[in-house]
């Protein structure tokens, strides 16, 4: 059972493969047969009214009939060249328009006579004599040089290199019949593909600037790398003999399959796949036709193209179709669909370039390689190019939308940063408003149960008369604690002194005050109306035990700003000069329970703030020191803990 269910995931992965392969194999097939319709409409309709096509051929000594086209053996070297003797008919009645020599195709050179008189030669156009082009050529013939009747057209065809020298068939007639025939041939073998090795150039330039912005993904260097070499065996013009050189040329020949391993290297990383070590091999054939071109002699490079390197493009080739197929399986995207459509037509352009050099298509000579290579590799640097926007457009809408959330999760953060605040806002009201209650409870409640109980008991006005006041007393000082102070404790110490020397006065009690520095105390944004109120309570404190049970007649108050290094600190002072008190036992004034519930009051109240309260007292009087806290604390809970 376990062998069973072992085997199931592998029949449906087949079956996967099958469906996705086979239709796309039958998709190659039917682009294959489409290239071979369109390589026979290639070719474009010869005026056959002014065909040439019989001649007389000299050759290695013997002379022999021949009909055009017509391959000749090759040889590397221009001495003896075959040299093939024609006719045609002129008559003067045609006289009146012009008349040329057309030759559609031949390799690698011409030069024509007519009545002995040369009009065209083509090795003075490099171009003209590209083994990878199908340059056609046209010469007008001088009316002086035409017979009434028979005139003679020799053509001198030079060969050079291990392929065949080819003749196609000779046309001779009125160059407006002519030049028609010349012009599309132009426009089909030389034209288009110097615009495809143009827009190539451009897309590698492009390519390589994405590659140098984006290095981590060298497939745009390889693509360029492979473009380049396509450019310059397109545009760098093979050295015409009898020159001597053969560097240009080894070079030129050397680019194919060197661009060749380049492609695959594209696609492999294209695809996604790991470039194998052993791949290296794949450029072996085009390095050594290099190497062999810079050392050897000029056959030498010609020859190792022709057994290594036509090979190893075609393998190439061979390869990338591979690769493009199981990419298809893989992927089921139009990338590799489109790559694998353009590979099988360079492919099949291929095989037909073959058959035409191996004389298996006989009367062919039209290389069409070169033409739908440069076409697939613009397709594919322009789809690369149409890739790498489509990505730039999509970071700029994921950036558009990244602002857009950014912009809705600022407004919800402000949304919560405002319920946040209203809440702190509220949090801080009842804070406040259980801070008011607890003070008004503990004082003028205090006060007011005092009263009521004087009342109720029938004691004399005056004692309820003070415990009026003392109410009121500590109203005001509840009052005066929620005012805006701005963080200056000197305001709150201002009202303060005020009301301490209305209470001293009426016991002929003298009220010294002192500031020791400048500034008074220092600021304090984080100060709180509840820090105030318990310090302005343990200064009435002090200045009340000094009134009611120390028999003081000076009270003295000094504020003053210290600096222990660690920062600035407010110190505040009260000293008079009553009788003082026992600290260890009884207060002067009452029982001890009395005098000691009053100083834990004040220590309390002083630990709230975060203050320190330093108490001394002997015979020439009580020193209260209250050490204020460099930063109070946000909360009554923090200092009381």
């Amino acid at each position: 059972m376990s062998e069973i269910a072992a085997k199931a995931p592998t029949r449906t992965r087949r079956r996967l493969i099958v469906s996705r392969l086979v239709p796309y194999l039958l998709l190659q097939a039917l682009i294959v047969i489409s290239t071979i319709l369109g390589l026979r409409l290639l070719q474009p309709s010869d005026p056959e009214d002014f065909a040439v096509s019989a001649f007389s051929a000299r050759e290695d000594g013997a002379t022999r009939a021949v009909t055009l086209p017509h391959f000749t053996a090759s040889r590397h070297s221009l001495a003896d060249p075959p040299l093939y003797t024609g006719a045609f008919t002129f008559r003067r009645d045609d006289a009146g328009s012009g008349w040329s020599v057309y030759l559609p195709r031949f390799s690698n050179a011409v030069e024509v006579a007519v009545n002995g008189v040369v009009v065209l030669d083509s090795r003075r156009d490099g171009n003209a004599n590209r083994p990878d082009r199908n340059t056609p050529q046209i010469a007008a013939i001088p009316s002086s040089l035409l017979r009434d009747g028979g005139n003679e057209l020799t053509v001198r065809l030079f060969v050079w290199g291990p392929l065949k020298g080819f003749l196609d068939t000779v046309y001779v007639g009125p160059d407006q019949s002519l030049r028609p025939a010349y012009e599309t041939r132009t426009l089909l073998f030389v034209t288009l593909q110097v615009v495809f090795s143009a827009w190539q150039s451009i897309l590698a330039v492009i390519l390589a600037i994405m590659w140098l912005m984006r290095r981590h993904e060298p497939v745009y260097g390889v693509l360029a790398v492979a473009m380049v070499l396509g450019v310059i065996q397109a545009f760098l013009p093979p050295p015409v003999p009898p020159a001597t050189t053969s560097r240009i040329a080894a070079v030129l020949l050397a680019s194919a399959p060197i661009e060749s391993a380049l492609i695959v290297v594209f696609g492999v990383l294209f695809f996604g796949w790991r470039w194998p070590r052993y791949g290296a091999f794949l450029f072996a054939p085009g390095l050594i036709i290099f190497a062999v071109g810079l050392i050897a002699g000029p056959p030498m490079p010609r020859i190792l193209f022709l057994l290594l390197g036509i090979p190893t493009v075609g393998l190439c080739l061979f390869l990338m179709a591979c690769v493009t197929a199981a990419a298809v399986v893989r992927r089921q995207d139009a990338a590799s669909f489109t790559i694998g459509c353009a590979v099988s037509i360079v492919l099949t352009c291929w095989v037909h370039d073959m058959l035409s050099v191996f004389d298996i298509m006989p009367n062919e000579r039209i290389f069409v390689s070169r033409l739908s290579y440069s076409a697939m590799l613009v397709a594919i640097g322009a789809g690369l190019t149409w890739r790498f926007a489509r990505a730039l457009n999509q970071v700029d809408s994921f950036a558009g939308q990244l602002v857009a959330r950014v912009r809705e999760a600022e407004e919800r953060l402000k949304a919560s940063f405002a319920r946040e605040e209203e809440r702190a806002r509220a949090a801080a009201l009842a804070n406040e408003r259980t801070r008011l209650m607890r003070d008004l409870h503990d004082g003028l409640g205090g006060q007011l149960v005092s009263i009521v109980a004087l009342s109720e008991r029938g004691h004399e006005g005056a004692t309820i008369t003070d415990a009026a006041r003392a109410a009121l007393k500590d109203l005001r000082l509840v009052i005066d604690s929620m005012d805006d102070i701005g963080g200056d404790l000197m305001l709150a110490l201002g009202s303060w002194r005020e009301r301490a020397a209305a209470q001293l006065r009426p016991h002929d009690i003298a009220l010294d005050w002192r500031v020791a520095t400048p500034q008074g105390l220092p600021l304090h944004p984080e100060l709180r109306p509840w820090h105030v109120i318990q310090i302005v309570r343990i200064l009435d404190e002090a200045v009340t035990n000094a009134v009611k049970h120390a028999e003081a007649r000076h009270i003295a108050v000094s504020i003053e700003t210290r600096d222990d290094g660690h920062g600035p600190y407010g110190v505040i002072s009260v000293t008079d000069d009553g009788k003082g008190f026992a600290l260890a036992g009884s207060c002067a004034s009452g029982s001890a329970g009395q005098g000691a519930r009053g100083l834990r009051n004040m220590r309390s109240r002083a630990a709230r703030c975060g203050a320190v309260l330093d108490l001394g007292s002997d015979a020439s009087g009580t020193r209260v020191r209250l050490q204020l806290p460099q930063r109070f604390p946000d909360s009554d809970a923090a200092a009381a803990g």
